[in-house]
């Protein structure tokens, strides 16, 4: 148990046999034209025989998605390293290796992945979600794998050459019985000035009586060389508001100030699934065609440490995530 908590980017159902879902999170980022796509490899443990393997695949420029699904023996993983297996396919923090040909999609290649920016944690606090990965009781944990990194190697996807080589690279990971109801997402490392990288993840934490539910929070910069975390954990303050097609996402702390604006365009979302009430249904909604302008501030010093626009930004909403907002 502790080396699982201690170690969130690996494998947690071995002895899992229902009501238990796993996925891990790949965008890739072409860097000449930022074209984005997205691969979601996992497994879901339902109640009633419906447990099977899974890639989703999101082309975001084509707004196209498609749900692979595989047996239950075709996954394979690790209980020491991250390191799995669906079908032909393998995955891992070093690369991703991929053998698809379901649904007309044949997808086949290897990339290797470079310069990894990791959340920095502690045996305290293990992981981006820190001392909550000890809870037992939680309906659903987040895991930022990688940051940023970069990409080298091709992809062919039905007949056409992608190379990646020099693009951009964000891995995360969820695990547990089910999604949040309400929540928003976004992540963006294709900034015009190159260098750095955000992560946000706000989502309504359920919790068993007689605590109280409440909304929790996971947002990280990378910038200039440097990782700042703004979570509920270290007692971080946000504020959320929104307008036509952009969230608006404040954040402070004792030490500083970062403002996140995400827009997005409604004729670009894409329906992903996710796992609620023993089954995988579509109640998420993504776009890879997102943009990000990041503000983040020293307050003490009084000066700007970065403002810039991220393009190819992911933006991810739940069916009820204005309840974050209007609460």
């Amino acid at each position: 148990m502790i080396k699982l908590v201690r170690n969130p980017d690996i494998y947690h159902g071995k002895n899992e046999r229902s009501n238990f879902f796993e996925g891990w999170y790949f965008k890739l980022v072409q860097p000449r034209t930022g074209d984005t796509y997205c691969f979601i490899p996992g497994i879901f443990l339902g109640k009633e025989g419906n447990s099977h393997i899974f890639i989703q695949v999101l082309k975001g420029n084509e707004k196209n998605f498609k749900y692979l699904r595989y047996r239950e023996n075709q996954f394979k993983a690790s209980t020491s390293e991250f390191n799995f297996q669906v079908g032909g396919s393998s995955f891992s923090l070093k690369g991703i290796s991929l053998d698809i040909n379901q649904q007309y999609e044949r997808i086949f290649g290897t990339l290797y992945f470079d310069n990894i920016v990791r959340w920095p944690d502690s045996a305290i606090n293990p992981g981006s979600m820190g001392f909550y990965n000890y809870l037992s009781f939680m309906q659903c944990y987040s895991q930022v794998c990688a940051v940023d990194g970069n990409i080298r190697g091709k992809l062919s996807i039905n007949g056409r050459i992608v190379d990646f080589t020099g693009g951009k690279l964000y891995i995360e990971k969820n695990w547990g019985k089910a999604f949040p109801y309400s929540y928003i997402w976004a992540q963006g490392n294709s900034f015009n000035d190159g260098d750095g990288s955000i992560t946000c993840s706000i989502a309504h934490i359920p919790m068993p009586f007689p605590m109280k539910s409440f909304t929790g929070f996971l947002i990280g910069i990378y910038a200039k060389g440097k990782f700042y975390k703004f979570t509920s954990i270290n007692r971080s303050s946000l504020s959320i508001s929104c307008e036509e097609e952009k969230v608006i996402l404040k954040t402070y702390n004792k030490n500083y100030f970062l403002k996140i604006e995400a827009f997005y365009k409604q004729g670009t979302f894409m329906k992903l699934y996710a796992p609620r009430d023993g089954n995988m249904i579509p109640v998420a909604s993504e776009t890879l065609q997102g943009e990000l302008n990041v503000t983040l501030f020293d307050k003490k010093r009084g000066s700007m440490i970065f403002n810039d626009r991220s393009s190819s930004a992911g933006i991810e909403f739940s069916e009820n995530y204005m309840d974050l907002i209007y609460k």
